[in-house]
């Protein structure tokens, strides 16, 4: 979908939104946590488990980090965040000072040494890629000097506690794998979901400007109406003040001033609402008058839009009145942009009803979507097709946000949406049929989308205020 870079909607999801993302009280938090777990296991391992261990160097490096967060909250409010670079020093901190009470302890002969994990997993969900690698590169640097480097762990009868050389390779191959795969998992699922939330935020902006766009043609359409009649008497009156003032030129001039003055008015307010129905009116409309109304923006920009609405067989001929939905007009409008994009020479809009649904399909000419993209698409960031097309349009800046807009919209509306292709895309040009291209089927059950029957075919009622 092409998405222009004026939209805040894009704006939004091409910011570095994990900057500033972490508050300086949560890493505090886990640093406290951190500080009374290493304290209990240094007391634990020296008096009751008798085992030699420096307690003043560990103590410094247990005091060290209750110093750092005691001058982090007093010199910073509760809820600063960080940036990027400031929590990837934080957790270095951790990092070295983990590391130094490792080297204290045995190295990689103490268990607790697998607790290195920890601020580099931290960085992957939370920080950029380039700090977590610098992070993921320290930590094996550092599990690499402790399986070489340390002070071993001596029990009380001053027998030194070691593990088998194979055991110590086989701990730093699974520290060094874990920080790997847990990095690049924890990754891959904080990016997902970041990309998932991100997209769902623009797709809550683009319903909110279209839900604006709609309640401002609601206010002017019942503004229009409501001042028809006073207007209407204006005219009427200086008209007739104008006629009996023929002996007085210049009152007469000011009575045609007035009437001239309504006029205007009335066209203005014709102008601003394209309906020039009260809001009754405007809540309803018939399928095809809806979907053109979406089309519309996208109908004169070099590609023929074709409409054809039919019923199916035993469905009435007339065409069912529906609901102006917001996030229908919105969710359609985007599928015919891109529909409009990616077509050669004309796209088929196409509406159906019967068997208790309603059926919207829009198919283009083009190249149509690569198969291997098809069960991906209305996901967000999704950019191939866009790619595949970015020498013909080089102000087109496809991330699949549109479509996935689009589906969106669509599905909270309670319709269900397919994409598939009209033909084969391995045929050549020559073999193909005219509609060749991306098909986007978007079917509705009638009750979700359309009037119950006593309201299509019943009075609209008097008119009421709008809501504002």
């Amino acid at each position: 979908m092409a998405i222009t870079t004026a939209d805040p909607a894009v704006d939004l999801v091409r910011q570095d939104a994990r900057s500033d993302w972490v508050r300086l009280r949560t890493l505090l938090v886990l640093r406290w946590l951190a500080v009374l777990g290493q304290t209990v296991t240094v007391v634990i391992a020296s008096f009751y488990l008798g085992l030699r261990v420096e307690l003043g160097l560990c103590f410094l490096a247990i005091g060290a980090s209750v110093v750092s967060n005691l001058i982090a909250m007093t010199i910073f409010p509760e809820n600063q965040r960080l940036s990027d670079r400031d929590a990837m020093l934080t957790l270095l901190f951790d990092l070295s000072q983990l590391s130094f009470l490792l080297f204290l302890t045995g190295g990689l002969n103490n268990p607790f040494a697998l607790l290195i994990l920890a601020p580099v997993t931290i960085s992957a969900t939370a920080l950029t890629m380039r700090s977590t690698t610098i992070l993921g590169c320290l930590a094996v640097l550092m599990i690499t000097l402790l399986a070489m480097f340390h002070v071993p762990l001596t029990a009380e009868t001053g027998e030194v506690l070691l593990l088998p050389d194979i055991f110590i390779v086989g701990f730093w191959s699974a520290i060094c794998i874990g920080i790997v795969f847990l990095s690049a998992y924890a990754r891959r699922i904080t990016s997902e979901t970041h990309s998932m939330s991100q997209a769902l935020l623009a797709t809550q902006m683009a319903l909110a400007r279209e839900q604006k766009l709609t309640d401002l043609g609601g206010v002017v359409a019942a503004a229009a109406h409501e001042l028809g009649t006073p207007l209407a008497t204006i005219k009427l009156v200086s008209t007739e003040l104008a006629e009996e003032l023929e002996g007085q030129p210049e009152l007469a001039e000011d009575a045609r001033l007035i009437r001239t003055q309504a006029d205007r008015c009335r066209d203005i307010l014709r102008s601003m609402g394209r309906a020039g129905k009260d809001d009754l009116h405007m809540r309803s409309a018939p399928l095809g008058a809806v979907v053109r109304e979406a089309a519309e923006p996208h109908a004169d920009r070099g590609v023929e839009v074709l409409y054809d609405f039919a019923a199916d067989d035993g469905a009435p001929e007339g065409q069912p009145l529906i609901w102006r939905k917001p996030e229908v007009i919105h969710g359609l409008r985007n599928l015919v942009q891109n529909a409009v994009d990616f077509a050669e020479a004309r796209i088929w809009v196409e509406g159906g009803w019967g068997d208790g649904t309603i059926r919207i399909r829009i198919t283009d000419d083009g190249q149509g979507f690569p198969q291997d993209l098809l069960g991906r698409l209305g996901d967000p960031f999704l950019s191939r097709r866009a790619r595949s097309q970015a020498r013909e349009r080089p102000g087109y800046e496809g991330m699949g946000l549109g479509l996935f807009i689009a589906k969106t919209l669509l599905e909270r509306s309670g319709a269900r949406v397919s994409f598939f292709n009209a033909s084969d895309p391995f045929l050549v040009a020559e073999d193909k049929a005219e509609k060749s291209g991306a098909v986007v089927e978007v079917t509705w059950p009638h009750e979700a989308l359309g009037l119950p029957a006593e309201e299509a075919t019943g009075p609209l009622g008097e008119n009421q205020p709008i809501a504002i």
